[in-house]
């Protein structure tokens, strides 16, 4: 028998051969000549077009609702509400056991953020779903709002969103992410300065050139195709048959091509509707919002308030960091709570700090669910830190980048959240763009090394 070959990396040309080379994406050529296919570019006989009723309010309870004038319209073929999907309360990240499951696909008792879906309206052209919709009668009886981090967290707040029965998601840590590593007070109390700032940010919208959407078509052979921009094929097909109560096999998802996402597409938001006005009609259906409905109703970047306290010694080391932060999860959960957690263990961001407490609360409001973008839990956290350690520099009288040369980790460092550090490589970043910016350091930083630390 004939054993293959095992080669070394010396011993082929081939090997790494495409490390620092400038290659083309792969798809240049099809979005710069205009030949690439989005899925809106497709269109089927007999398609029907989706158009949703939303809730002109923060938070009401449904008391009726009406649909005979609309059902009237010309153009119309069928009216969805919540008592027409199978399992209409869900989860996107339940499965990665995160729940429980708080959101509606069609509100059903009451509606919690303002823009919040109620009823579906399908219709043989746009206009005459659009038309239609403005004739379903809606009776609402308007509910207290809760609209800010520090109302939701007040005591006698309403509660925005009774699956959870409490306006903050519970881990299993309790009511919020928690890190604890030494002793925080002990390093206060040590410390030779102390600088406690607050930071807050606001929801920020995506605006992908093409907005979210998809078009479902049914299969002679009992499937339905989704042809749609999801930026989470998986999750948006696992969801989907839970919602819809329907096996995998029968769903096929067709995507890949994305007319911008950054995080803001991962939802599963406009497929299960779809698909199950599809099964329902028997014809095609897109579902595809307008630039209006893109910038008001699909899920912006969190709101984050961030309270960071730091004990720093004179010489630079900081030696205590205690962090309280909230993010603003919107009426539903969607991905924040995954991202109130990632912001918990990026709190000391990437320096070695042996004092830390950290709790990172997801809080629920009756404002547009937030949801995933660009490093969302980390990017808000980033510029926090690294601001405070700007100011934790002018304190001090020392130069900001010489600062981060004490602080930063070395390979080896155990970080707050008990992970030991690997392959840092922050010391040698550094050294560079002092280089690069002009910036001078002293010599002894620019001896120092992520491999080790130095006495």
């Amino acid at each position: 028998m004939k054993l293959a070959k095992t080669y070394f990396a010396d011993e082929r040309n081939d090997d790494f051969s495409e490390i620092g080379q400038p290659l083309p994406r792969t798809d240049l050529r099809g979005h710069v000549t205009g030949r690439t296919v989005y899925f809106a570019d497709r269109t089927f006989p007999g398609m029907l077009y989706l158009k949703m009723v939303r809730s002109p309010h923060h938070h009401a309870r449904i008391l009726s609702i009406d649909t005979s004038e609309a059902e009237k319209h010309p153009g119309v073929v069928r009216i969805l509400t919540a008592k027409d999907v199978p399992q209409n309360l869900y989860t996107i990240l339940i499965l990665i056991q995160v729940g429980p499951e708080d959101e509606h696909v069609l509100a059903e008792d009451k509606v919690r953020w303002k823009g919040e879906a109620v009823v579906a309206v399908l219709a043989e052209t746009e206009r005459a779903a659009q038309e239609a919709a403005a004739k379903v009668k809606v009776e609402y009886e308007v509910l207290e709002p809760v609209l800010s981090i520090e109302d939701a967290l007040k005591p006698d707040a309403p509660i925005v969103n009774e699956h959870h029965g409490r306006n903050y998601y519970l881990y299993d840590s309790g009511e919020c992410r928690k890190i604890r590593f030494g002793d925080v007070e002990e390093g206060f109390a040590a410390a030779d300065h102390i600088l406690e700032e607050t930071y807050q940010s606001s929801p920020i919208e995506h605006a992908p050139v093409e907005t979210t959407g998809c078009i479902v078509v049914p299969e002679a052979n009992g499937r339905f195709t989704c042809y749609t921009n999801t930026q989470a094929m998986f999750f948006t097909l696992d969801n989907a048959s839970i919602i819809l109560q329907m096996p995998g096999h029968r769903l096929h998802m067709v995507g890949g091509t994305v007319g911008g996402g950054f995080g803001g597409k991962v939802d599963v938001i406009v497929e299960p509707i779809a698909i199950l006005a599809a099964k329902l009609t028997g014809r095609p259906v897109s579902f595809i919002y307008t630039r209006e409905e893109e910038m008001q109703i699909s899920s912006p970047r969190a709101a984050e308030k961030i309270v960071m306290k730091d004990g720093v010694m004179r010489d630079g080391r900081i030696v205590a960091r205690k962090v309280t932060a909230y993010v603003d999860a919107g009426a539903y959960s969607r991905h924040s709570p995954y991202g109130a957690q990632k912001a918990a263990a990026h709190f000391p961001g990437p320096y070695t700090i042996p004092n830390v407490w950290i709790d990172s609360y997801c809080v629920y409001t009756n404002r547009t669910p937030s949801s995933a973008m660009r490093g969302f839990g980390v990017t808000i956290a980033d510029f926090a830190l690294e601001v405070q350690m700007d100011k934790l520099a002018r304190l001090i009288g020392m130069d900001p980048l010489e600062f981060r040369f004490i602080n930063a980790y070395r390979d080896g460092d155990m970080k707050a959240h008990r992970q030991p550090t690997e392959g840092a490589a922050l010391i040698e970043c550094m050294q560079e763009a002092s280089i690069v910016a002009d910036w001078p350091v002293d010599e002894r930083f620019m001896a120092m090394s992520s491999r080790v630390r130095e006495g």
